[in-house]
C-alpha cells in the first residue's frame, strides 16, 4: 500500500491541520498544495474546504482557541492563524453567475460541485485527514501524464473567467508535457480576444509569473501562437527570440529582465501598470551596456553612475543580442562588477565653503570640475586628494 501524500507535510504543518480537523474533520485539503504534494514539490501555500458555512467555520475555531481572520467572508473564505502561518479554509461553492471576471457564489455541500468550478484538473483534487485522494475530473492521471487541462467545457471556462488563459499558459509551461492541450488552445484561440477586459494588474501578474518560470519562451511562444500575447503586447512578437537568447545565455529567472527582453516599448510600464521601482529598472536597462572589454576605470566611473542591478541588466541583454550563449568573457565582466564598491564622490557644497569658495553657484561649478577630475581619475581618488584638488581650484578663482 502506498504511503498517504500526507506523510510528506512538514511537521509542523501537520500539527497544525491536526487542530484545524479536530475542529473541522470533515475539512480536506484543496487545489495546489494537493496537486504538490502528489508531485513531490515543496508547498507554498495550504489551503483547505469545507461544508460548513464561514460563519459557523469562524465560530468554531474561536472555540477552539485558534486565531481566525475574517479575510473574504463574501466569497466563503477565512483563514486561521497558527504559530503564524496562515490556513485558508473556503465554504463549499458554486458560481450562480459570473461575468467573465467576477462571480456570484453561494455555499453547496457537495465536494464534486465545488470542484467542477476550478480551473484545472489538476487543481480540482482534495485530500481528506485520512488521506484518501477525491478526485473527479482525473487530475491525478494528468499530472503524472504532464496534461493540463480545464476542468470541463474549456470554452465555458474561459468565459467565466478570462485570466483562465493566462493560468493555463502559467500551469502548463510549469506541469505540462511538450504539447500542450488541443483542445484547450483551440479554446483560447476561439476566446483571445477575452483577456481585452482583464484589468492591467490581473494581466502584469500572470504574465511576470509567466516570465519567472520554467520554460517561459515556450509559454510565451505558446500565447503567441494562440493570438494572446499580441492582446497586450503587440511588439513581443518580433523579440521572442531574444528572450530565448537571453535564456540560452543563462540569464536569470527574473520577470523584469525577461520582460524587458521581451518588449522595449517606451510605454509598456504604463500599459502593464507596473510599479514605479518596475517602470524605473525598465527604463535603466534601455541604457548602453559595458563594452566586454571595459577598464577597471570604466567600470569605476560606470558603477558611480548606475546601480549593480542596471548594469548586469544592460549586460545581459547585450550578451544575448551578440552571443546568445554561455561566454566566459561576459561572465568575467560580471563578477568585476559584482566585487567593485560603487564609488562615492567624496566632497559635499560644506568643504567648498570650507575651501573659500563664496555660497552661491560658484560652490556648484567648482564642486563639477573637482568630479570631473575625479572621474577621469577612475573615481580613485579619496577624500584627501579630493579636498587638495577643491584648494586648487578656489585658489584659480
Amino acid at each position: 500500500m502506498s504511503e498517504s501524500p500526507l506523510a510528506s507535510l512538514p511537521p509542523a504543518a501537520r500539527a497544525a491541520l491536526d487542530r484545524l480537523w479536530t475542529s473541522l474533520p470533515h475539512a480536506r485539503l484543496v487545489g495546489g498544495c494537493v496537486r504538490d504534494l502528489l508531485a513531490g514539490r515543496a508547498l507554498n501555500d495550504i489551503d483547505l474546504a469545507t461544508v460548513e458555512a464561514p460563519e459557523v467555520v469562524q465560530a468554531t475555531l474561536d472555540a477552539a482557541g485558534i486565531k481566525v481572520v475574517p479575510t473574504g467572508l463574501a466569497h466563503g473564505t477565512v483563514t486561521a492563524v497558527i504559530d503564524r502561518a496562515p490556513y485558508e479554509i473556503t465554504t463549499l461553492r458554486r458560481d450562480a453567475e459570473t461575468d467573465g471576471r467576477h462571480a456570484v457564489v453561494v455555499w453547496t455541500d457537495d465536494w464534486r460541485e465545488d470542484a467542477a468550478r476550478r480551473d484545472f484538473t489538476i487543481n480540482a483534487m482534495s485530500l481528506d485527514r485520512a488521506g484518501v485522494l477525491h478526485d473527479y475530473f482525473d487530475g491525478q492521471r494528468d499530472l503524472a501524464a504532464r496534461r493540463v487541462r480545464f476542468v470541463g467545457d474549456p470554452a465555458a471556462r474561459i468565459r467565466e473567467d478570462a485570466l483562465r488563459v493566462l493560468r493555463f499558459f502559467r500551469f502548463d509551461a510549469r506541469f505540462g508535457g511538450e504539447t500542450p492541450d488541443a483542445a484547450a488552445l483551440a479554446a483560447i484561440r476561439a476566446g483571445a480576444a477575452l483577456v481585452d477586459g482583464l484589468s492591467a494588474e490581473r494581466v502584469a501578474g500572470e504574465l511576470l509569473r509567466i516570465l519567472a518560470g520554467p520554460r517561459a519562451v515556450r509559454a510565451i511562444g505558446s500565447m503567441d501562437d494562440a493570438g494572446v500575447l499580441r492582446r497586450w503586447l503587440p511588439e513581443a512578437h518580433l523579440r521572442i527570440g531574444l528572450l530565448d537568447r537571453l535564456v540560452a545565455a543563462g540569464g536569470p529567472p527574473d520577470a523584469i529582465l525577461r520582460l524587458g527582453a521581451l518588449c522595449d516599448a517606451p510605454d509598456l510600464a504604463r500599459r502593464l501598470r507596473l510599479s514605479g521601482a518596475q517602470a524605473a529598472r525598465l527604463e535603466a536597462m534601455r541604457g548602453a551596456a559595458l563594452p566586454i572589454e571595459a577598464s577597471d576605470d570604466e567600470l569605476r566611473r560606470a558603477r558611480a553612475d548606475w546601480s549593480l542591478e542596471t548594469l548586469l541588466d544592460r549586460l545581459w541583454l547585450r550578451q544575448a543580442a551578440l552571443a546568445g550563449a554561455p561566454d566566459a568573457a561576459w561572465d568575467g565582466l560580471r563578477a568585476r562588477l559584482e566585487v567593485l564598491p560603487r564609488p562615492v564622490f567624496p566632497l559635499s557644497g560644506k568643504d567648498a565653503v570650507k575651501a573659500g569658495i563664496a555660497p552661491g553657484p560658484g560652490v556648484g561649478v567648482a564642486l563639477r570640475r573637482v568630479e570631473a577630475w575625479w572621474r577621469a581619475e577612475g573615481c580613485r581618488p579619496g577624500r584627501e586628494s579630493a579636498l587638495r584638488r577643491l584648494e586648487e581650484v578656489a585658489a584659480q578663482g
